[in-house]
């Protein structure tokens, strides 16, 4: 598949006009969408919590093999990659593809950059939430997602016209009902706080007529 526009140059790329971002934006879109989530991801797990989408999956995985988060959140976006080329396109695959991989590998290496103790469930909800949420949506205006359920949710927006954000809580309600196999109620309780807080952040915030730069 060819992956250039022709007649374009290098050059053309990194202009940016009100309806497409450069490619200087969306670089620095990805790499803020991927420090923001592998942040958030932090605070989540130092509280011993879960969370929705795909990065739920790796959660109940990491806490039932002891396999490290960042390896099981890359495998697990792996099948999804598919319906992302085939629907939304080379451009939103490989961004994403780029996001999972940077945010698989910050998981793995942030621990040791920013050490953190036990955090307060709920105090660790709020803004874990908070923070995976803002990474989500500054994804969203960058044309990338964190993979998974997002690609399935974005997809669903815009041929549906469906919410984002609410599409994906729907999705996150199923992956935290595996949660009450693993955790205790108030861990439980405080992840669907968590969940609810991250996906709020879409559907206030993510409109398509509202932001229509690609």
């Amino acid at each position: 598949m060819n992956t250039a526009a022709p007649g374009k140059t290098f050059s053309d790329y990194l202009k940016s006009t009100s309806d497409k971002h450069s490619l200087l934006e969306d670089a620095q879109g990805v790499a803020s969408g991927a420090m923001l989530a592998s942040l958030g991801v932090l605070l989540l797990s130092s509280a011993g919590l879960l969370t929705g989408g795909t990065a739920g999956v790796a959660f109940l995985l990491h806490y039932a093999t002891g396999y490290s988060f960042g390896v099981v959140f890359f495998v697990v976006n792996l099948p999804f990659y598919y319906l992302a080329w085939t629907r939304l396109g080379w451009a939103f695959t490989l961004k994403t593809f780029a996001t999972v991989a940077a945010t698989s590998t910050l998981s793995i290496v942030l621990p040791k950059l920013i050490p953190i103790g036990q955090i307060d469930p709920l105090a660790g909800a709020l803004f874990g939430g908070l923070l995976v949420g803002t990474a989500m949506l500054a994804l969203f205006r960058h044309r990338a997602s964190l993979g998974g359920f997002g690609v399935l949710a974005l997809y669903l927006q815009e041929k549906l016209g469906w919410k984002a954000g609410l599409v994906q809580l729907g999705f996150d309600c199923c992956v935290l009902f595996f949660a009450f196999f693993i955790a205790t109620p108030y861990i439980i309780i405080c992840s669907i706080i968590g969940a609810v807080v991250l996906n709020m952040v879409l559907a206030i915030n993510h409109r398509r007529d509202r932001y229509i730069a690609m």
